[in-house]
């Protein structure tokens, strides 16, 4: 773990040991950037940055202990010059917008190419923000998403478990006709036709998660 004078120093927080020592030995191959903690979950990323208070940490979205959102929003409350690049799998509307609003500088998805990896931490390093293509797509059609109600969302979240009308209504203590109003106004608001549409639209813009 090399840590040169004048190096960008980073900090990588993952909880896959061979993601982490995969971008660990892109970067310090690279003139200028030197990787000085790597945390293996949430909570550990937040101590090691108070720690050696890197110059950027890179850090995944789902981590045990603490997710990555929530990462950021505590190294940010004791550190608000804090420079964080999220660098995961999941790239769904719902995802980004918490990390960015949460104060991460770049939002990554892990199949990133080396070239863009690096270039993307001297940006940030140097002030910048740094959105891919595809997130920046995903954020201007999110700004254009109509907000489901909380009722909604709550048949929604059914739907996805695989409800059906009756057993919606049971769970949520309302008619029959009332689930189905519902299940219309979803359907519209998703601009989709089927139960199978919504779910895969849902899941897509990351408003429900299926496990």
């Amino acid at each position: 773990m090399s840590d040169a004078i004048g190096a960008i120093r980073v900090m990588l927080a993952d909880d896959h040991a061979i993601a982490r020592n995969g971008v660990a030995q892109i970067l310090n191959g690279e003139p200028g950037i030197s990787v000085v903690e790597q945390a293996r979950d949430g909570v550990e990323a937040v101590e090691l940055f108070a720690r050696s208070q890197p110059d950027v940490a890179l850090i995944d979205l789902r981590m045990p202990k603490l997710e990555g959102v929530q990462v950021v929003e505590r190294i940010r409350g004791q550190f608000p010059g804090a420079v964080i690049v999220i660098l995961t799998t999941y790239d769904t509307d719902t995802d980004i917008e918490r990390a960015l609003r949460a104060g991460a500088k770049a939002y990554l998805v892990k199949d990133v190419s080396p070239q863009d990896l690096v270039a993307c931490i001297r940006a940030v390093h140097a002030g910048r923000t740094w959105v891919s293509p595809s997130v920046a797509a995903k954020l201007v059609a999110g700004v254009t998403n109509i907000r489901l109600t909380a009722r909604e969302m709550g048949v929604l979240r059914q739907l996805a478990a695989g409800k059906s009308n009756r057993e919606i209504a049971d769970a949520l203590g309302i008619s029959d006709g009332t689930v189905k109003i519902h299940i219309t106004h979803v359907f519209s608001k998703l601009d989709v036709t089927s139960r199978t549409e919504a779910i895969t639209t849902a899941v897509r813009r990351g408003l429900v998660r299926i496990d």
